[in-house]
């Protein structure tokens, strides 16, 4: 996560009296549910995609934090609370992918609202369309936080808090707990981390009746004040005697981001060619509807009726003048279509993906020549580079011949005129001997004669 040292995003009482969603007509009461809704869900949807804590707590302060900007009349909570979720992911470093996102709440939804449970389509226009609402909504964040998303957590300082105080570990998970309920209420931009942590710790030892001390106070060491305390303490009695909250259609869009699934899926009724008007139609700007089948009326409604039944009949005299060919391919062209929006979404990803298949197998047979070919090349340059290789050797061991051969022409006549001469040695050595040895036996036959 990116630090900053600006740090200065709290709101006084007044401020979030004329909050944008008063402005709108939204009551105190209203907001406060569509507030714990909306961090409800971020909690939810964290459990589920088996985030950290941080990142849950990150994205609910997120979420105070843009609705003390916006309305809840212009936003929508579901749409907020799903991109506060992926911003907060991204900022704790633990990154989630869009489309686990919208799954998630696609699902938490038709839990809530009691639908059949249905996997969102990743190749269906609602997808898309969901997916483009959340990377806006995420635009809309950053703009209106100024790029400045620094998040400060009363988590980090009830450790310290409560080491100091030698408390017990009991009162440890006690003050955890407060202060992840304490993220469902506007604490975040009222109070500092200190002040909200010293509250927790307070709240939590008055439960299990664990005495700190009060001369000198204790939380006057940790920047808090006793009336900061009190409120905190009495946000979070507030919060824990509501009932559950639930979902309050404010928003104009509402329909937009991540609706029931028959808001996708129900086609638009087209208007019947014969002029009989069986849906009510409505006036945008009034919003009263006016039927032309209903109980004749006083006043300017009846004009109203005979100019749109006047207007009828003239596109039905006009219709008929037509020929009867170009209505029967008119309607069939119309049937056509109608049955072509009728069939049902499912069948398209399979058909591209056989078509992918197809065009992959297609392209393999077309790169089969193609790779034999390359196959050939690379045999024949191996022979090639094989041959030059064993011509080179061939021409060093001629060399080294030829050198040899060399050596011994320069030096072999003296080499034999030694060995002759060692020889012709040798034979007069013999020869020196055996005439010796013939004269001892001469001498021996003169003074031995009877030998």
């Amino acid at each position: 996560m990116i630090y900053t040292a600006i740090d200065t995003f709290y709101l006084t009482d007044e401020q979030l009296r004329d909050s944008p969603s008063r402005k709108d007509g939204v009551d105190e009461e209203t907001e406060t549910t569509l507030r714990v809704y909306g961090c409800d869900l971020i909690q939810e949807c964290g459990i589920l995609l088996k985030l950290p804590q941080a990142v849950m707590a990150t994205g609910q302060v997120l979420f105070h934090r843009f609705y003390c900007k916006k309305s809840f009349v212009r936003f929508d909570v579901k749409r907020v609370a799903a991109s506060c979720v992926w911003l907060a992911s991204k900022l704790e470093e633990n990154p989630r992918k869009a489309r686990q996102i919208l799954i998630v709440f696609n699902r938490m939804e038709c839990r809530r609202e009691n639908l059949p449970l249905e996997h969102l389509d990743l190749f269906s226009k609602k997808y898309t369309d969901l997916k483009m609402d959340l990377i806006r909504t995420e635009r809309h964040l950053l703009k209106e936080m100024g790029f400045i998303c620094h998040v400060e957590h009363p988590h980090k300082f009830i450790s310290n808090y409560l080491a100091v105080l030698d408390a017990p570990p009991e009162l440890r998970q006690e003050a955890w707990n407060l202060a992840n309920d304490s993220l469902r209420t506007t604490l975040c931009v009222r109070f500092k981390s200190e002040v909200v942590a010293c509250g927790v710790v307070y709240a939590s030892a008055r439960r299990f009746q664990v005495p700190f001390p009060e001369e000198p106070p204790w939380w006057k060491v940790f920047d808090a004040d006793k009336s900061g305390i009190d409120e905190v303490c009495r946000v979070l009695a507030h919060l824990y005697s509501r009932p559950k909250a639930k979902y309050i259609a404010v928003c104009k869009d509402a329909t937009s981001f991540m609706t029931s699934i028959k808001s996708w899926d129900t086609p638009s009724q087209p208007v019947p060619k014969d002029g009989s008007l069986t849906t009510p139609l409505t006036n945008n700007e009034t919003g009263t509807p006016n039927t032309a089948s209903s109980a004749p009326s006083t006043g300017p409604m009846v004009s109203k009726d005979a100019i749109i039944k006047q207007a009828l009949d003239k596109l039905k005299v006009s219709k008929k003048n037509e020929d009867g060919d170009g209505e029967e391919k008119e309607d069939n062209g119309t049937r056509s279509k109608t049955e072509l929006r009728t069939d049902p979404s499912a069948e398209r990803p399979k058909d591209r993906e056989r078509d992918r298949e197809r065009e992959k197998e297609r392209e393999r047979e077309r790169d089969k020549p193609k790779s034999r070919e390359r196959d050939r090349r690379r045999d024949s340059d191996r022979e090639r580079d094989r041959d030059e290789i064993e011509r080179d050797r061939d021409k060093l061991k001629e060399r080294v011949y030829r050198s040899k051969d060399k050596a011994r022409d320069s030096g072999g006549n003296s080499d034999r005129s030694r060995h002759l001469s060692s020889r012709d040695r040798d034979r007069d050595h013999d020869r020196d001997y055996r005439s010796s040895y013939s004269s001892r036996e001469r001498e021996r036959g003169r003074h031995h004669p009877y030998s």
